[in-house]
């Protein structure tokens, strides 16, 4: 995408999947379900002639959509989402890391930037796979030395545009292990990163305030603060 096409200062960037009815965002895991607790139909005959309301029911689990793991989601005495600062999720300095073509990202395309203190955003372009079955195989990922990088150089929360930050090929999951083990939130299943600047844009990703669960669907953004 042009340098041209990209938001204006002040302009707010969607970077989240939505959450529909029956889709699947992890082979495994069931698709949400989506319906009426109660329907427009059945509350007009507990309301005044002229006024109706529907209230929605979903049934999903955690890891649905673009969503936020804590460190709970790995460890048994990690912080869960209510024990997530806010500081660390919301209107956070982001900085862009383009990884384009690559599948196992290692610390070089990080080597070059400053990640302190900032939302590190890893754009894969794997999210012009979402709802194909080419999303769940030979998904780019970062490597545990790239993990290991960020986290000594200071990065408060990571997020990549792919089907999973890890590689999933084996039963280890040494990036999850790194950054949650050091308090940094991963943003999974993000898209539209092509949008971003480089720098200068601010990071929102907050969840519910929820005890006992570690990960959670977010409406992650982006405001842009300069081209």
């Amino acid at each position: 995408m042009q340098q041209d096409s990209r938001p204006e200062e002040g302009w707010f960037v969607d970077l989240s999947h939505d959450i529909e009815h029956g889709m699947i965002t992890y082979k495994g895991l069931p698709a949400p379900l989506i319906c009426d607790h109660l329907s427009r139909e059945a509350s007009r005959a507990i309301y005044a002639e002229g006024t109706e309301f529907q209230i929605g029911r979903i049934e999903m689990v955690g890891n649905t959509g673009t969503y936020l793991d804590t460190p709970y989601h790995r460890y048994a005495d990690g912080f869960d989402l209510a024990g997530l600062s806010l500081e660390a999720v919301s209107d956070v300095p982001g900085i862009l890391v383009p990884a384009l073509g690559q599948t196992s990202v290692g610390s070089e395309p990080f080597e070059s930037v400053d990640v302190r203190g900032r939302a590190v955003l890893v754009h894969t372009g794997w999210d012009r796979h979402w709802r194909t079955d080419a999303y769940f195989e030979s998904h780019p990922f970062l490597t545990e030395a790239a993990a290991i990088w960020l986290r000594d150089a200071g990065a408060v929360l990571v997020g990549i545009d792919s089907h999973n930050i890890d590689d999933i090929s084996g039963s280890t999951r040494p990036v999850h292990s790194v950054l949650l083990a050091a308090g940094i939130p991963i943003v999974e299943h993000m898209t539209g990163l092509e949008r971003l600047p480089r720098e200068g844009f601010r990071f929102t990703a907050v969840p519910p305030k929820i005890r006992g669960m570690g990960t959670f669907p977010v409406r992650a953004h982006a405001r842009i603060e300069r081209t």
